[in-house]
């Protein structure tokens, strides 16, 4: 039996889509939509506020900030360090459930690493609006690249399209003149006939009037 398709996303609720329906638009009845959020709201049970920043800073979220953002703020220098404060807090997390597992400790412990992960998360996520110009940059470039690809193949097409139409307008130049040929030369030996036709009325004229001369 073929495995069905399974949506990642719960489909819609029909009580709100089915409001909206071409019919519905047209006749213009169809719920008007609410208007924007102006202020604070809540998401998942977080209070959010429509004019802060995309990536809400630690403070804001009362979480302790472990690197300063003073001076030359590097974050991949950043993201090293707290990767390697994650990588020690670990080994003592280790040391410590080998020691005393009980120990009020492995608490603290787990509460430091909860925290650099917040931190490097948070560096990370500080990141995406990078990753998004860049995605959509390449996304552009090639854009532009299938159709600066597809231009040169209209090109080339009308190129071929034009030599199929000279090759086809010299070949029938050359047919009209082989059929132009008759008639010409047709033209060439009337005229040719009627030339020899006067030359030869002119001598018969020229003889006439000598034999009236004579007898007169």
């Amino acid at each position: 039996m073929a495995a069905e398709g399974v949506c990642p996303f719960p489909l819609p609720p029909s009580q709100y889509y089915k409001l909206y329906t071409d019919e519905n638009v047209e006749k213009q009845i169809a719920p008007v939509p609410p208007p924007p959020v102006d202020g604070a709201y809540s998401m998942f049970g977080a209070p959010f506020e429509t004019d802060e920043s995309i990536i809400r800073p630690l403070e804001l979220q009362g979480i302790t900030r472990l690197y300063t953002t003073q001076g030359r703020f590097d974050r991949i220098k950043e993201l090293k360090k707290l990767n390697h404060s994650i990588f020690i807090n670990f080994l003592e997390l280790l040391d410590i459930l080998i020691k005393s597992p009980s120990s009020s400790k492995r608490e603290e412990k787990l509460d430091d690493l909860n925290l650099l992960f917040i931190n490097i998360h948070h560096l990370i996520n500080e990141l995406r609006p990078h990753q998004a110009r860049e995605t959509l940059r390449v996304m552009m470039e090639r854009q532009k690249q299938q159709r600066l690809e597809t231009a040169d193949k209209l090109n080339k097409h009308l190129d071929r399209v034009v030599t199929m139409l000279q090759s086809c307008l010299s070949s029938l130049q050359i047919a009209s003149r082989h059929q132009d040929n008759p008639f010409e030369q047709m033209e060439i030996d009337e005229f040719s006939k009627h030339t020899e036709d006067d030359e030869q009325f002119t001598i018969e004229d020229e003889i006439m009037c000598s034999a009236l001369e004579e007898i007169s």
